[in-house]
C-alpha cells in the first residue's frame, strides 16, 4: 500500500507560530515561507509529517542530503551505537578507527588507479576550500578555472569559484582572485546556440576551444592548478553534458598539467546511479569534493584525492570537527546502503526519466527534461521554439505542488529537479507525477 501526500491546511496554525519564531530569532538565509512553508515533525523514508500533520513527499532530500531517506533505521541505528560510545575526540590531534575505515572505503570507490588520501571537512563548502588548498600547496599553481552557472559554496574563497547567482556574489567583492569562468557544455542552452543534443562533438569542441584559444590568451597555463567542475551542474539547472567532454577536458588539462577538481557534494554517493557521477563519464578526476549525502544527515564532507599532493606537515590544514565520529559512523552505513541500492537508483531513475519526457512531449512550457539516476530536471520555458525562460511559471509550479504535497525545488533560473531518496517506489514516482501534472496545469490557469 503505497501513502499518499495528504495536505490539509498550509501552513497550519502550529506551523504559522514556528515560522515566525524564526524569522524573529534567525538570520535570514534561503528560506522562502511562501513557496515552502514545511515545519517539519518527522520523517520516514520519502515522507515528511509537519507539525500540524500533513503529509508530504520529499522531492527534495533535504537539499541532496538524505539520499537514503528520512531516518533511514542502519543510519539511526549507527548514530546510536557511535554515541554512546563516543562522540568527539579531535581528529586533527588524536586517532579513531572507523575514520580510517571510510576513508578506505571512499578511496577504493573513487575512480583512478592511483594511491588517495582523504582529507575530512563539515560541509561541502569547507571540500573545496580544502581542495583549493591541496592544489596550491600540491602543485606550486595558484590559478583556477570553473564554469559559468557553477555553485561550489558561499564561503569566502569558493565563492570565487561559484558562479550560479549573482546575488551570492552582491556586496561581497572582492572574492579570492585567480580564478576564470568558461561557459559549461549545456546541450540545451548554450552561447554558441547548438543544439548539443544532435551535435554533442561540436559543443565539446567549442567549450574547449574556448579555454586554449581565449583562456590562455591571457591566462598562464602552467599557473592553473585545477579545473574544478560539476559532472552535472546542481544549482545550475541539472545540465548533462554531452558524454565524451571530460575525456577532451582531461586531455587538455594533461597536456598543460593541470588538475581536474570534481565537486560531487550535490551529484555523489548514489544520486546518478553510480556511486560517483564522474564514473558515467569514464574519467579520474585528481580529487573529489563530497559532502551532503555522505552523512545520512550528520554534517560531514572532505576530498579524496591524489597521495602525492596531500598536506605533508602538521598545521598545514586542519578541522576540530572534520571527520567527527558519529557522522563518520553514518557515513560507513550510508556508503554501504547506496552500494546495495545502485541498481534500483538506475532503474527508478529510468523509469523516472521517462514519465518526464512524457510530460515534455505534452506540454509546450517544458523545453527539456534531463537527468540520470535519480538526478532529474525540467526546464520552464514560454515556448519550445523560443526557449524564453519562465521563471515564474517555474515558482507557482513549485508552490502549487507543495499545496497538494509533493515538496520540489528549483534549480537555475527556470528549472525543477527531482531528487528523491533514492529508496523511491515506481508506485510513488507515479503519485509525484500526478500531483506534478496537477501543479503544472493549475500553475498555467
Amino acid at each position: 500500500m503505497v501513502v499518499r501526500p495528504n495536505v490539509k491546511e498550509l501552513p497550519g496554525p502550529k506551523g504559522k507560530e514556528v515560522i515566525e519564531k524564526n524569522f524573529e530569532a534567525l538570520a535570514v538565509t534561503t528560506q522562502d515561507p511562501e513557496t515552502l512553508p514545511i515545519v517539519i515533525d518527522h520523517g520516514d523514508g520519502i515522507l515528511v509529517y509537519d507539525v500540524d500533520g500533513n503529509t508530504f513527499y520529499d522531492f527534495g532530500s533535504g537539499v541532496g542530503v538524505l539520499n537514503v531517506g528520512h531516518a533511514h533505521p542502519r543510519v539511526v541505528e549507527a548514530v546510536k551505537r557511535q554515541a554512546e560510545k563516543f562522540t568527539h575526540f579531535a581528529l586533527n590531534d588524536f586517532f579513531y578507527e572507523n575514520a580510517v575505515v571510510l576513508a578506505q572505503k571512499l578511496a577504493e570507490l573513487a575512480p583512478g588507479d592511483f594511491p588517495k588520501k582523504v582529507v575530512y571537512q563539515n560541509s561541502g563548502a569547507e571540500a573545496n576550500e580544502a581542495m583549493m588548498k591541496l592544489v596550491k600547496y600540491g602543485t606550486g599553481r595558484k590559478r583556477f578555472i570553473a564554469f559559468y552557472h557553477a555553485f561550489h559554496g558561499r564561503s569566502q574563497a569558493v565563492l570565487s569559484l561559484t558562479a550560479s547567482k549573482w546575488v551570492q556574489q552582491d556586496r561581497f567583492f572582492p572574492t579570492m582572485p585567480g580564478v576564470e569562468h568558461i561557459p559549461y557544455p549545456n546541450p540545451y542552452r548554450n552561447p554558441w546556440h547548438i543544439d548539443g543534443y544532435a551535435e554533442p562533438d561540436e559543443l565539446v569542441n567549442r567549450v574547449i576551444e574556448f579555454i586554449e584559444e581565449y583562456v590562455f590568451r591571457h591566462v598562464p597555463p602552467h599557473e592553473v592548478g585545477a579545473i574544478v567542475f560539476e559532472p552535472i551542474q546542481g544549482e545550475g539547472g541539472y545540465v548533462v553534458p554531452p558524454k565524451n567532454f571530460f575525456k577532451e577536458l582531461k586531455k587538455l588539462a594533461d597536456n598543460y598539467g593541470i588538475l581536474l577538481a570534481d565537486d560531487e557534494v550535490q551529484m555523489g554517493v548514489g544520486r546518478t546511479g553510480k556511486f560517483w557521477a564522474i564514473e558515467h563519464f569514464d574519467v579520474a578526476p585528481d580529487t573529489i569534493q563530497f559532502g551532503k549525502a555522505i552523512g545520512g544527515g550528520i554534517p560531514l564532507a572532505g576530498v579524496v584525492h591524489r597521495a602525492d599532493i596531500a598536506f605533508d606537515k602538521p598545521g598545514r590544514h586542519a578541522s576540530t570537527f572534520g571527520g567527527n565520529p558519529v557522522a563518520i559512523a553514518a557515513g560507513i552505513e550510508v556508503v554501504e546502503i547506496v552500494k546495495e541500492l545502485l541498481p534500483h537508483v538506475q532503474e527508478v531513475g529510468d523509469y523516472l526519466h521517462k514519465r518526464l519526457e512524457e510530460l515534455l512531449e505534452k506540454y509546450e512550457v517544458i523545453g527539456d527534461a534531463r537527468g540520470l539516476g535519480l538526478a532529474q530536471a525540467v526546464e520552464i520555458v514560454k515556448s519550445k521554439d523560443t526557449k524564453e525562460k519562465n521563471p515564474e511559471l517555474r515558482d507557482r509550479i513549485v508552490k502549487e505542488a507543495v499545496k497538494r504535497g509533493l515538496i520540489l525545488l528549483g534549480c537555475g533560473d527556470n528549472s525543477i529537479r527531482f531528487i528523491p531518496p533514492l529508496t523511491i517506489q515506481k508506485e510513488e514516482i507515479d503519485v509525484a507525477m500526478e500531483i506534478f501534472e496537477e501543479s503544472l496545469k493549475a500553475a498555467l490557469q
